[in-house]
């Protein structure tokens, strides 16, 4: 198979993908104009391969998501309890009362500020799985620090469940620098009944051994898994299939991505606050994708950093055109 022939096949796929999943986000002129970013014929053509295979959730599959994930992460487990603290009853009507007390006794937070994807997801949430306004709050409503010493706002309250779309590396989970793990902390220092939930769309699993290795949450689950198989360069990489070595180069590819991608990241590191050796070691971290999750994923509300950054990037500072843009969180006024 010549080259322009492999070339048309990848642009007809694509263009099916575009059609049938991809909501029309990608159109031909597009993607000429993103394959202008790179320098040779051989690059542009395993960049349209690496296009072709992108997974992008829109938003009808990312509320059936959100359905499943109430379902399965959450009711399901709760029910299970239920019917083995009474006897492995069979009673619907006992389990479903019991089950709208433990309900009414639970309170879900988007994780990140409420301008962030996670707070975002909950609108939708809430709406497919019919749910009470009542039972959402941010993390600054969960804790009163009105007297002298920190209480519970809501002491009736026994499950907090945090609901997030992605988890790469897990470090918004765990790391000091958000109002997440602060906030775990003093619930648990308030209470040792509460149990505290951490429940994910999609998580790499990397990133919920992390997030279970903090010890902050009683329970972690994501709705789909991401293995190290989807990692674009890894030795088992799903992206490089043995079938499709004869035309696509693994190593070649990792090469420009990660040449290519370091600048990208090192520009949105410089501009969050990093310098020396702490900018250096974290755009080498970033250059395939927050984490190096080396991921190739997209959401209708946003591509989240641990994809490749070749794919996403859109800053003012370099001039990169992307296919699926991210739009990447600004810290300062």
């Amino acid at each position: 198979m010549t080259e322009i022939e492999i070339q048309e096949n990848l642009k007809a796929k694509i263009k099916v993908l575009n059609e049938t999943l991809w909501d029309n986000r990608v159109l031909n002129p597009s993607i000429e104009k993103w394959l202008s970013n790179f320098s040779s014929d051989k690059e542009k053509l395993h960049a349209l391969y690496l296009l072709s295979k992108f997974m992008y959730f829109g938003a009808v599959p990312m509320r059936n998501l959100l359905k499943s994930l109430f379902r399965d992460l959450y009711r399901y487990p709760l029910i299970e309890s239920i019917r083995k603290n009474n006897k492995d009853t069979l009673d619907v009507d006992l389990i479903e009362e019991k089950f709208k007390e433990e309900e009414k006794n639970t309170r879900f937070i988007g994780v990140g500020n409420p301008s962030e994807s996670g707070a975002h997801l909950l609108y939708f949430f809430r709406q497919e799985n019919k749910l009470s306004k009542k039972l959402f709050v941010y993390t600054d409503e969960i804790l009163d620090r009105s007297g002298a010493t920190i209480k519970l706002k809501f002491p009736e309250v026994k499950h907090y469940v945090f609901i997030d779309d992605f988890c790469g590396s897990g470090s918004q989970a765990t790391s000091d620098d958000n109002n997440i793990k602060p906030c775990v902390d003093e619930i648990k220092k308030l209470s040792t009944d509460i149990q505290i939930s951490y429940l994910m769309l999609f998580a790499t699993s990397s990133g919920i051994k992390n997030v279970k290795k903090s010890g902050l949450y009683d329970r972690v689950e994501a709705v789909i898994e991401l293995d190290d198989t989807y990692k674009c360069f890894d030795a088992n990489s799903r992206v490089f299939p043995q079938r499709d070595n004869l035309y696509f180069e693994k190593d070649f590819t990792r090469e420009f991505c990660y040449r290519l991608g370091r600048p990208l990241f090192y520009n949105i590191n410089q501009k969050e606050g990093h310098t020396g050796d702490k900018l250096e070691k974290l755009s080498d971290y970033a250059a395939l994708g927050w984490g190096d999750c080396q991921l190739l994923l997209g959401f209708f509300h946003n591509t989240p950093d641990n994809t490749l950054p070749i794919i996403w990037y859109d800053e003012d500072d370099i001039d990169w055109f992307p296919i699926f843009k991210r739009y990447n969180k600004k810290y300062s006024f």
